[in-house]
């Protein structure tokens, strides 16, 4: 291991488990599934006292990658937000079609979306105004 990967795992949280994270999991994480992504989700071993001080059992996902919370299946957001009791590997979760797969969020990339008028778009012209348009003149 290199000490680039060494301070890169101690002082960045987007990019993977950092320190923390890896000695949290080692003490008390389980392992309970991956997604297609590569992301790796774990839950709070099965201790009713620990679990008891969070309110609700404890869920971690450690990104393949760069975090971002947008790129977790609709199946694993489901069991992370205590939406279901069980996650995806367990059952035969299939998505339903309106679920769209995930697209990474383009703001501040080339990406973006940029409307019809902005500034920033291909078109860069606003509509031509139409001559409905009467200033208005105090007193008139």
């Amino acid at each position: 291991m290199s000490l680039m990967s060494v301070l890169t795992d101690i002082f960045t949280w987007w990019n993977g488990a950092t320190v923390g994270t890896r000695f949290a999991l080692s003490r008390g994480g389980e392992f309970v599934g991956e997604d297609e992504f590569g992301n790796r989700y774990y839950r709070l071993k099965n201790d009713p006292e620990k679990n008891a001080a969070f309110g609700t059992e404890r869920r971690w996902v450690v990104y393949s990658g760069y975090a971002e919370a947008s790129a977790i299946p609709t199946g694993w957001h489901g069991w992370m937000h205590h939406t279901v009791d069980t996650p995806p590997v367990d059952e035969s979760y299939a998505p339903r079609s309106w679920q769209k797969p995930h697209r990474a969020n383009g703001t501040g990339t080339a990406q973006a979306y940029r409307p019809k008028g902005s500034a920033l778009s291909p078109e860069r012209r606003r509509p031509a105004a139409t001559g409905d348009y009467e200033a208005w003149t105090p007193g008139a």
